[in-house]
């Protein structure tokens, strides 16, 4: 039992975050489960369109992927300059979009620094845009596509596992593990795992057990949006403050602030959207 603890403990420093690596340039996994993520949707989101009430033409579908894609890596990366680096960015500029560091000479650095509350921001407003543009209702649409969206962002936390990053806090627990990136070396909460199980997997059991049942346009978005931020600020309590912020007011993760506005958004989106709903007779 005391060897199988010791291999789980040491588990992410035998992993390599890349695929390859040729002079300073790598192909992590990161950026692989990305496209795992976006084919997981694109796969349930085409299951979804065979099998239940929905007309969307197929070229529309895909055209909204391709603006998907931009939208969440646009707002996931401004989302997390403005709000988790605003100081360091405004003084390296060059890197808010440049994938290498300019400081003490030119090296590779990868597109560090994603936010998750950036992209989904991101997403909504292209997926805004988008229907727009391609006269499709917004709130149906976005009902439609929400109950496959956790257990596609289940890969990213585990891109962020492979990576190493994002670990959780100090820990005393037996399922604790030691990262790489930690200085400090101690066991730490392998917070990524419980992301991917809490806000990926169980979210999306919830989602896609409910998702045939008709309540009013917007209401799956309405959930969703409480949903991962009643999961995440719970998780919150277990992961590492970002270094360069800490506590706020001593007791807070920026993390937990932004997961409160996305409870209190989705439940006024929730009965905004339920008065909205046509009266019966």
């Amino acid at each position: 039992m005391n060897s199988f603890i010791d291999f789980w403990q040491h588990i992410p420093e035998h992993i390599k975050p890349y695929i390859f690596q040729v002079g300073q340039f790598q192909l992590r996994y990161y950026g692989l489960m990305y496209i795992v993520a976006f084919s997981v949707l694109y796969i349930l989101s085409f299951h979804r369109l065979k099998t239940e009430d929905y007309d969307y033409p197929k070229p529309v579908l895909e055209n909204y992927f391709v603006w998907a894609v931009l939208g969440l890596m646009l707002g996931a990366r401004l989302g997390y300059v403005l709000f988790y680096n605003l100081g360091y960015y405004v003084s390296n500029p060059l890197e808010i979009f440049l994938p290498f560091s300019f400081s003490g000479g030119l090296h590779f650095t990868g597109l560090a620094g994603m936010s998750y509350h950036g992209g989904l921001i991101g997403v909504v407003v292209t997926g805004v845009i988008f229907c727009k543009k391609y006269k499709v209702e917004f709130w149906r649409f976005a009902d439609f596509l929400i109950p496959s969206i956790p257990l596609g962002y289940t890969f990213g936390r585990i891109g962020n596992f492979i990576n190493g990053e994002l670990y959780g806090r100090a820990t005393t627990v037996p399922w604790g593990m030691y990262f790489p990136l930690d200085s400090t070396q101690q066991l730490r909460h392998p917070s990524q795992l419980y992301e991917a199980l809490l806000e990926g997997v169980l979210l999306f059991i919830v989602l896609w057990t409910l998702r045939k049942r008709k309540v009013f346009d917007g209401f799956f978005l309405s959930l969703y949006i409480m949903g991962y931020g009643m999961v995440r600020l719970f998780i919150e309590m277990f992961r590492e403050p970002d270094a360069q912020i800490g506590y706020l007011f001593g007791v807070i993760t920026l993390g937990q602030v932004l997961c409160l506005c996305m409870i209190f958004t989705g439940i006024g989106l929730y009965y905004f959207r339920k008065n909205k709903r046509p009266k019966t007779k």
